[in-house]
């Protein structure tokens, strides 16, 4: 037998009763060998046979009696490092999720973070940034286009600085009570703004000093990809962490690229006021959705004046007085674009340089992201990788995901795996496009049986009365077991419908189910019940709340 001795700080012990209190909670615990536990010294000395028990076991007995709590290793001092139960190199909701959780298990987590604020991409340059701005210039829209007659509306911007200043406001609250004021008063999270840069598979460097972990999380996010256009770099480019901190309205606005990000930003500011053209190198816009997709909010785009241009390749960029002007092909025709504004939305590439991953023997894969697997496991089983930086799901929601699970694996030297088989997503247009599980291409490529369903909203009464039916649902089933597999939205908060899909396809709830179920007349939930009543029957057939 091979004793081992774990040395803890505990909070929340209060006089020596409570001391005794934590001791007792080892009597007759199989593999515990010694113990002492001080209240004035807040902590506790084990010697335990790790064949029997282990570490993480003998942290959750003192964490399991709800008054006392682990806060850290004691002795984790040496040769001029600090310990750690989990390092985290990155500052974002990964991290934040993945620093929680390891102290809720009882351990101790450092965040080194030096790049964006404090909150990542999401609460500083992404979502947060992003929609209220999508509000703002959906204000003014509407304003302008009530779409009732007899309603005479005007709308005019006075101070767009005012608008990107209510952002900030905005921006700096969120960081402050979402991420830093979350963890102020944990004393096992500590965050170091720094630059961490790996030295070992159990060491960080950061700000000339080193930090040594059980473990370590990559999660450094992603960041735009700027394509290798000649001229570009020095004639300057704006991207979403730019974009947002304008000063005035840009005049004109090439926007590069034709995915989420362009398309939220094209709208955006094409309804603030701005000349748009999206410049889209394939055959249409979101390339990895449906055509069918694709094609009808390019209408909606086009209509509002923004002009969308597919199949291009760019040639190069220049600088011309105030302006910018693009050389491209479009269909293999060459043309030119001038514009006062590029954005740059071409894509993400992982924020990986500099890390030292050499060192551990790691390499990345595409555009700079970290390989994992579905435990969030690199190929060093100590080093995880959760969040934008593995280019697997870039949303928020699935970064704080994987954060918790990464540090729970961790922590636990468990393998719960990610689960992706109900994953919602929505692009913020207008009509917003949402969608779930597959769609009828990867349903084909499954091998499945399957139908679809096709309701458009000019059928659904809440979009009728609100005098806007751009847009359709439609919902894939699965013919051999009347489940849905899968669904595509493109609606005014289209996004409203997912979570009822969701949970449908979470729970195996069939598409009878679906149409049995009451829906109030006049939401646009009601959608989803026609929608199911679409693989059957012609709902214009039908009165209204009709089966």
């Amino acid at each position: 037998m091979k004793e081992q001795t774990l040395k803890v700080s505990i909070s929340g012990m209060t006089c020596d009763g409570c001391a005794r209190t934590v001791a007792n909670q080892f009597e007759d615990k199989k593999g515990v060998l010694d113990k002492t536990v001080s209240y004035p010294d807040e902590q506790a000395e084990i010697t335990y046979d790790p064949e029997q028990i282990t570490k993480e076991e003998l942290i959750d007995t003192i964490n399991a009696t709800g008054h006392y709590k682990v806060t850290g290793e004691i002795g984790d001092q040496d040769n001029g490092r600090s310990r750690y139960s989990l390092v985290i190199i990155g500052g974002g909701s990964t991290a934040f999720a993945a620093a929680i959780k390891a102290s809720e298990l009882g351990g101790t987590a450092l965040i080194i973070n030096k790049g964006l604020p404090t909150g990542g991409t999401c609460v500083n340059v992404g979502c947060v940034p992003s929609k209220t701005l999508i509000r703002a210039a959906e204000a003014h829209h509407r304003a302008k286009n009530p779409g009732f007659e007899g309603i005479e509306t005007q709308s005019r911007i006075t101070d767009f600085k005012k608008i990107i200043d209510q952002k900030r406001e905005m921006v700096q609250d969120l960081r402050q009570q979402k991420y830093i004021d979350v963890i102020k008063d944990d004393p096992s999270i500590t965050l170091l703004e720094e630059r961490g840069t790996l030295v070992d598979e159990h060491t960080v460097e950061a700000g000339g000093e080193t930090y040594h972990a059980d473990n370590i999380l990559i999660a450094t996010g992603a960041s735009t990809f700027v394509p290798d256009v000649p001229g570009l770099e020095e004639t300057g480019y704006l991207t979403n962490e730019t974009a947002y901190e304008l000063k005035e309205l840009p005049e004109h606005l090439i926007v590069l690229g034709g995915g989420y990000i362009a398309l939220e930003n094209a709208q955006l500011f094409a309804r603030l006021g701005s000349k748009v053209t999206i410049v889209q190198r394939s055959e249409h816009v979101l390339s990895d959705q449906p055509k069918e997709l694709a094609q009808a909010l390019t209408g909606y785009l086009e209509a509002e004046g923004i002009a969308v241009l597919t199949n291009t390749e760019l040639q190069q960029v220049q600088s011309d007085g105030d302006g910018k002007v693009v050389s491209l092909t479009v269909d293999g025709k060459e043309t030119t674009l001038k514009a006062t504004h590029l954005l740059v939305a071409t894509g993400r590439r992982g924020n990986t340089k500099d890390l030292g991953l050499k060192n551990v023997g790691l390499a990345t894969k595409g555009r700079g992201y970290l390989p994992v697997d579905k435990t969030m496991r690199t190929s060093v089983p100590n080093i995880f990788a959760a969040g934008d930086v593995t280019g697997k799901h870039q949303y928020v929601y699935t970064a704080a995901y994987e954060g918790n699970l990464a540090a729970e694996n961790a922590f636990r030297s468990s393998s719960r795996k990610a689960d992706y088989s109900v994953l919602p997503w929505v692009i913020f247009t207008n009509p917003q496009v949402a969608g779930i599980g597959m769609d009828e291409l990867q349903a084909r490529e499954a091998g499945i049986d399957y139908d679809t369903a096709k309701l458009t909203l000019d059928n659904v009464p809440r979009s009728i009365a609100a005098r806007d039916t751009r847009g359709f649902i439609k919902l894939i089933r699965n013919r051999e077991n009347d489940r849905l597999v899968g669904a595509r939205i493109l609606a005014p908060e289209g996004s409203e419908l997912l979570m009822e899909l969701a949970l449908a396809m979470r729970h195996g709830v069939t598409v009878q189910s679906l149409k049995s179920e009451f829906y109030p007349y006049l939401t646009l939930s009601e959608g989803i019940k026609l929608a199911a009543l679409t693989f059957d029957k012609d709902v214009k057939k039908l009165s209204c709340c009709a089966v």
